[in-house]
């Protein structure tokens, strides 16, 4: 596993996670997510020294670390400039599960991601994008 290049990575998590909170609005969210999602994929799959699936997925991880605090750090920031998104998220129904309900009810009420979604994501590009490179390489030669 190469921690720093999870660690470095992250960053980019963190960046969104303070630019929403500050200066980022909430329509160019959207569109910056994949941007990064993409660069970290590309990253990993030429840094990474295999198990790009769970460096991706860590990334991700850490990511969620980063905008999680983020959220609840600067919770009045982030929803006085968020306004649609945490009246979405009220409306969201709570499932009657005894340690689910709680839990859900704490991310709706902090608009928090759901754990692990975005980890998904990356590793499914990273090791997709493994492949990738690796046949452009054996192309060219």
């Amino acid at each position: 596993m190469n921690w720093k290049l999870i660690l470095l990575l992250s960053m980019f998590g963190l960046a969104m996670a303070l630019g929403t909170v500050f200066v980022i609005p909430p329509g160019a969210e959207p569109l910056l997510w994949p941007v990064i999602f993409i660069t970290c994929a590309i990253v990993i799959a030429r840094k990474a020294p295999g198990k790009f699936f769970l460096h991706g997925f860590l990334v991700g991880l850490t990511n969620w670390v980063w905008v999680s605090a983020a959220h609840v750090l600067f919770f009045h920031t982030y929803a006085a400039g968020h306004a649609k998104e945490m009246a979405a998220m009220q409306a969201l129904a709570v499932p009657n599960i005894p340690i689910i309900g709680p839990l859900v009810t704490a991310m709706r009420r902090y608009a928090l991601p759901i754990p692990g979604a975005s980890g998904v994501v990356i590793g499914a590009l990273s090791w997709a994008a493994s492949f990738a490179i690796r046949a452009v390489e054996r192309w060219r030669d």
